[in-house]
């Protein structure tokens, strides 16, 4: 005889076994900006944006963070929601099993390329990334911007 959630009358509850780390979504716009002042690495489809945390934030160390973004260079509203439902689906295939504990990522969506690039394609492109993302070789420094030329002109 079955219980009422279907189960044997003295059956315990179907529990997961999977010992992978719980993956967070990143809201709040100053972690996005953690994220962006840190590590990156391109991919053909997207930018990959991470950061491990400091162990004085008040985040649980076992979380892997995740956060998406594509601004309006990938398109209208329609193109960048579908851009981002597919940086979504990749990040949830591949993050609890390369990522690591402790650290925020951001997928950045890329014009054209991350609504039209393979999903096959992109699921290799991120853990190619993770991989660049968390080696210990040196990296490039960035850049320094590069000042105006001349005076400002009009106000401010």
């Amino acid at each position: 005889m079955t219980g009422p959630q279907g189960r044997g009358a003295g059956s315990a509850p179907a529990v997961s076994v999977c010992a992978s780390p719980r993956v967070e979504v990143l809201r709040q716009r100053a972690d996005f900006l953690r994220a962006a002042s840190a590590r990156r690495q391109g991919a053909p489809g997207f930018l990959l944006q991470a950061r491990p945390r400091k162990p004085d934030e008040p985040v649980a160390p076992d979380l892997i963070r995740v956060g998406f973004t594509c601004s309006k260079k990938v398109g209208n509203a329609v193109a960048r929601n579908r851009a981002k439902r597919r940086l979504r689906e990749v990040a949830r295939l591949v993050l609890p099993g390369a990522g690591r504990p402790g650290w925020d990522y951001v997928l950045v969506g890329r014009p054209g390329a991350t609504a039209e690039r393979d999903f096959a394609a992109m699921l290799d492109d991120l853990r190619r990334a993770l991989t660049e993302v968390h080696s210990d070789k040196p990296r490039k420094p960035r850049p320094e911007p590069v000042p105006p030329k001349g005076p400002r002109r009009g106000r401010g």
